[in-house]
């Protein structure tokens, strides 16, 4: 599913979250603004953006392909369900097993009438500080659609909470840990947190770079020489999951070019090695991502 070159590993191609959180900021729709934001990525040799828009969050399929042959760019589609305030009606009225076959259906046939399969099953959520019925329904189903393709899983973890139990009901459940990506764990800001759930062997993603009144970069960079040290460079993966029309550039945000422009120069002067930084942005998302038998 993906090309040689970099890897964005969580971002948003379209999304629209904008009727659940009141705020149509939170409608991505800038479509030429995107193109031309990848343009520069492509120049800058970034090949593959894992687009984490699944069913609920205004997934596009043509308006995403758009993107895809105007830029250059590999644009990897996601199956699955967001977090419960997101949830279709289709989540609670159907079985585990249903919803699976759906997942199933999006990775070996296409998504929504397209020829277009998904290349992941993300990102499957948490609430903050809470996991729901629905929630849990979608993470039954995403384990089953996961051992009948060998599709890779991507969660989101509200504010990094609930990240060790995510990983927890992985092992429990037999799920393959090395095709598992926990994301947003930088928001945890806890480098033995996320080091922790590493020991397991599943993948981490920091995930929300650049997004400072969140978290410090400075805290980012600090956590990832932590995980650097303690030698778990083979299980990490960046991005920078854009999901509003203020985050791009010409809207006064940092644009998706941000994290190879003004975060890695940071992780160069902080001394992370080179080879750890070519692992996050290529050979870690190229093995998760890359071939699995669907």
């Amino acid at each position: 599913m993906l090309v040689p070159g970099m890897v964005y590993s969580h971002e948003h191609i379209p999304i629209d979250l904008s009727e659940v959180k009141h705020n149509e900021d939170c409608h991505l729709d800038s479509q030429e603004l995107v193109i031309s934001e990848f343009k520069d990525l492509y120049a800058k040799g970034v090949r593959n953006v894992i687009d984490m828009t699944n069913r609920g969050m205004g997934r596009d399929i043509p308006y995403a392909q758009k993107v895809a042959k105007e830029s250059g760019i590999n644009i990897v589609q996601s199956t699955g369900f967001y977090q419960d305030a997101f949830l279709p009606v289709e989540v609670f009225r159907l079985s585990v097993n249903q919803l699976a076959e759906g997942m199933i259906k999006d990775i070996q046939v296409g998504i929504k009438g397209t020829d277009i399969k998904a290349g992941v099953i993300g990102e499957i959520a948490t609430t903050k500080g809470k996991w729901t019925e629905g929630e849990g329904k979608v993470f039954d189903a995403a384990v089953i659609a996961q051992k009948e393709t060998g599709c890779p899983i991507s969660t989101h973890t509200s504010i990094g909470t609930l990240g060790h139990e995510q990983v927890s009901y992985f092992v429990r459940n037999h799920a393959d840990l090395s095709k598992i990506v926990i994301g947003h764990v930088d928001l945890s800001a806890s480098s033995d947190y996320v080091i922790d759930m590493l020991k397991t062997g599943i993948n981490v993603e920091f995930d929300t770079i650049g997004k400072n009144n969140y978290l410090a970069d400075s805290i980012r960079v600090q956590m990832l020489k932590d995980i650097e040290n303690a030698g778990f460079t083979d299980q990490v993966v960046m991005s920078m999951d854009i999901t509003r029309k203020s985050h791009l550039k010409d809207n006064g945000g940092n644009g998706y070019s941000y994290l190879l422009d003004n975060f890695v120069p940071q992780l160069q002067e902080a001394g992370i090695s080179e080879k750890f930084i070519h692992k996050m942005l290529d050979e870690n998302p190229q093995r998760i991502y890359g071939d699995f038998n669907a």
